[in-house]
């Protein structure tokens, strides 16, 4: 019997390690045509080619695309080509993250690195992907989050954190726009976490983790147009939970999206 991922086009952001290329590597095998990101074309492309000699990924299903998610002006190039050459996708996963750093870190466009990186670089490419995300039964948006975004706040005289920084509350607070964004009207989107896992992000949560492969099967899952979903429906792995009470108020919704629309300088 075929998969119901055959013939699907899916972007996988931060597919080059951990989840991301797990997550990319497991919906290959299931018959979809994966567009893998990369913060440089060096990375996505080795990623590609890992996929293909590594696990027998037939090349022609895979694609590598680059955009540094710290320069917003790359992040509107990697939407542009998408659009360009995949008029139709299927499935938009936004996994891309960091650590934020021990110091207050700040990019070109004026953001602190982990704010923009984890959640308005996600916000602008969902946005600008708009055109070829399709309406059709089983297209959708799946954010990877954080089993951390209920600890954050999102500091809305302070998104920047230039009074009081703290590496943890800064990663937790791009986690949790990243989750309340999930209940965007304007997307058919879900958020998940995938569980404590064995990546370069461990070291916020714990001293072990399982496997990447196994916090990928439940992006997965939520990928497969078998799995019905409920607009700004957050998992805890395969489970369906209650998120942070931020992302499910219609009114902390509209003043993120206010606040990263500015801050992305987004008019589309």
């Amino acid at each position: 019997m075929p998969s119901s991922l055959s013939g699907r086009t899916v972007l996988v952001t931060g597919a080059t390690s951990g989840i991301g290329f797990e997550t990319a590597r497991q919906l290959a095998e299931r018959g979809a045509t994966v567009l893998l990101h990369g913060r440089t074309p060096d990375e996505a492309q080795a990623a590609t080619d890992r996929l293909i000699t590594t696990a027998g990924i037939n090349g022609s299903s895979l694609r590598s695309l680059a955009a540094d998610f710290a320069h917003l002006d790359e992040v509107e190039s990697l939407a542009h080509t998408v659009v360009r050459e995949h008029p139709r996708l299927d499935v938009l996963v936004n996994n891309a993250a960091i650590a934020a750093p021990e110091r207050h870190t700040v990019t070109a466009n004026g953001n602190e690195i982990a704010f923009q990186v984890n959640f308005l670089a996600h916000y602008l490419l969902t946005n600008l992907l708009e055109p070829a995300l399709t309406t059709e039964p089983g297209g959708r948006v799946v954010n990877v989050s954080s089993s951390l975004h209920p600890t954050a706040t999102i500091q809305w005289n302070d998104p920047q954190r230039l009074r009081r920084y703290s590496r943890l509350a800064a990663y937790a607070q791009s986690q949790l726009a990243l989750t309340v964004f999930a209940a965007d009207p304007r997307v058919t989107a879900v958020s998940v976490n995938p569980g404590i896992c064995d990546t370069g992000l461990l070291p916020l949560y714990a001293n072990e983790g399982v496997p990447a492969s196994e916090g990928a099967q439940h992006v997965v899952r939520l990928c497969d147009p078998a799995t019905e979903i409920v607009n700004g429906a957050y998992y805890d792995r395969s489970e369906r939970v209650a998120p942070a009470a931020a992302a499910t108020d219609d009114r902390t919704v509209k003043r993120l999206n206010k606040l990263a629309d500015l801050l992305v300088g987004h008019t589309a």
